[in-house]
């Protein structure tokens, strides 16, 4: 869904989710995703969702908040309900993790599509807690923050589950983001379908947070994940993240798009796995509406997860609707990640293996190869994952070990492959240092790639030579080099010096100046097969 207080509702094709009493709001939600899908059209269709929203706000049950998606997520009757549920728990050949779990990730679709990925998840953590916090995508209505139930209990078939009333007074107390809004909870399913998992795993009852997220703010997101963590510093609490992935594309684009965001979960890095979803979102790849039905909610829970002592991310799973129910097809699936956030482990490396790089080699070479075949460049994902990630990278080319061109990006903007397809056509035809590469000169053209680390503020002392790149900014200017360069100038003043004169344009000892911003980074260099004659100069001078 578009994140986002303004946001519109996400309208959808679905099942019948009963109002109060049993009688039907006039609407469907689809099993797959939950959003809901208003029928009738212009002015009739507005009066029936102002008519629902009102009569969510005014009229909570006096028994606590009832369940809307029984009978349709899963099962209404308690007791298919429960053998249900306890199927999923038991799944066989699956060893436990090492270490305790501060939190999950489970999806929320209905139990035929992700019941099990769900019952996955739960399987795993401990057998009781004092409180548990569900952090849940918002589909029915926009929230500036975290929308809580914090008053009412919320009900399933299984029986009542009760509120934990002071944590969510500290919590409204610590932030204006968090606000007491039953309405958001009315007709929201994201936080019902995981309950029916707790009620039948503990051991014991247990008071409940829920909250509704669908903010676009990153800013947002980090408060609600910082204060949240330090509400429950101390407490036996559980973390649930409720949330879906990939909405419609084709399996092949879903899985692609996953893998990346099961990549930025398991480094975790919240920064990391928003910019990977924009980045993939901006491609336009057809029918993916969505790279994560639940954003902030991961975002905001990642954050907390950190600062509650998760060490690692364990996918436990990653799939997609059509794996877990072929009936809607293979063409539009929603995408799916169960998995444990655990105190013990590490993040995952994202250094590239040599397959990749020689995949960014062929796709650098590719691109150079299609322009001037008039082809234009692929609006597409890539099959491995880790090339979706955002990622700068500077193309270097030389010309019988002569440099021909040298562009990339200081930070990413995309993502990696094509940083790497823009870095290969901006060295060729867009580095005002030489004339454009031509057509016949391919053949001779050598392709080295740098993958830069992120930036890091250095004081002169600390950089190290043939280790760190660098980058100089003053008074507007900037210039950069590679790590390569120190090939050519292996003296720190030397090499500080040509970067300030040379690239910047400013005075050869302007790196002495304080107000001089110095800034430090590493590469994975990796170059095509074919080198430069030994005699030849080095192309490690390429930033220059």
């Amino acid at each position: 869904m578009r994140q986002g207080p303004g946001a519109p509702l996400r309208l959808r094709r679905a099942g019948e989710p009963p109002g109060r009493h049993g009688r039907a709001l006039p609407g469907r939600r689809d099993q797959n995703t939950g959003d809901l899908e208003m029928r009738g059209s212009g002015p009739m269709r507005q009066a029936l969702f102002s008519a629902a929203a009102f009569f969510c706000l005014s009229a909570a049950p006096a028994g606590g908040r009832e369940p809307v998606v029984a009978g349709q997520f899963y099962p209404a009757d308690p007791g298919e309900l429960a053998s249900a549920v306890d199927k999923y728990l038991s799944p066989s050949g699956v060893k436990k993790p090492a270490g305790e779990a501060v939190a999950v990730l489970a999806p929320h679709a209905g139990y035929d599509y992700s019941g099990a990925l769900a019952g996955l998840a739960y399987r795993f953590i401990a057998d009781s807690y004092d409180t548990v916090v569900i952090l849940a995508t918002g589909h029915t209505e926009g929230v500036k923050g975290a929308a809580l139930l914090g008053s009412d209990a919320y009900q399933t078939p299984l029986g009542k589950v009760l509120p934990d009333r002071e944590l969510a007074a500290a919590l409204m107390k610590a932030s204006p983001l968090f606000e007491d809004r039953p309405s958001a909870h009315a007709r929201e399913h994201a936080v019902e379908v995981q309950l029916p998992f707790l009620q039948r795993r503990l051991k014991r009852p247990f008071k409940l947070l829920a909250a509704t997220l669908n903010t676009g703010d990153p800013a947002a997101r980090k408060e609600i994940g910082t204060a949240l963590a330090a509400a429950l510093k101390g407490k036996k609490a559980l973390l649930v993240i409720s949330a879906d992935f990939s909405h419609y594309p084709g399996r092949a684009d879903a899985a692609a798009s996953d893998g990346a965001l099961r990549l930025a979960l398991e480094s975790l890095d919240p920064d990391l796995f928003r910019t990977a979803a924009q980045f993939i979102a901006r491609k336009k790849i057809p029918g993916l509406d969505t790279c994560a039905c639940g954003e902030a909610a991961i975002e905001a829970g990642l954050r907390a997860a950190r600062l509650l002592g998760a060490k690692s991310f364990r996918t436990l799973k990653i799939s997609d609707s059509y794996a877990e129910n072929p009936r809607p097809g293979p063409d539009r699936v929603v995408g799916y990640i169960s998995g444990l956030f655990l105190k013990s482990g590490a993040p995952a490396s994202l250094a590239l293996d040599k397959a990749q790089k020689n995949a960014l080699l062929k796709e650098a070479r590719l691109t150079l190869e299609n322009y001037f075949e008039n082809i234009p460049p692929p609006e597409r994902l890539e099959a491995d994952p880790r090339l979706n990630l955002p990622g700068a990278a500077f193309v270097t080319l030389t010309r019988g070990g002569q440099l021909r061109g040298c562009v990339g990006t200081v930070e990413p903007a995309m993502t990696l492959a094509d940083a790497v397809r823009y870095g290969a056509y901006s060295a060729a035809l867009r580095d005002g240092r030489f004339s454009p590469v031509e057509k016949g000169e391919l053949p001779g053209i050598h392709i080295e790639i740098s993958v830069l680390s992120p930036m890091a503020p250095a004081a002169p002392g600390a950089i190290k030579p043939r280790v760190h790149g660098v980058l100089l900014v003053k008074d507007g200017k900037s210039g950069l080099f590679l790590p390569q360069v120190w090939e050519q100038i292996p003296g720190k003043e030397d090499f500080l010096g040509e970067l300030c004169e040379q690239k910047a344009g400013l005075s050869r000892n302007c790196w002495r100046d304080p107000d001089a911003k110095i800034y430090s980074f590493t590469v994975d260099s990796f170059e095509e097969r074919q080198s430069p004659p030994a005699s030849a100069p080095s192309a490690a001078a390429a930033a220059k």
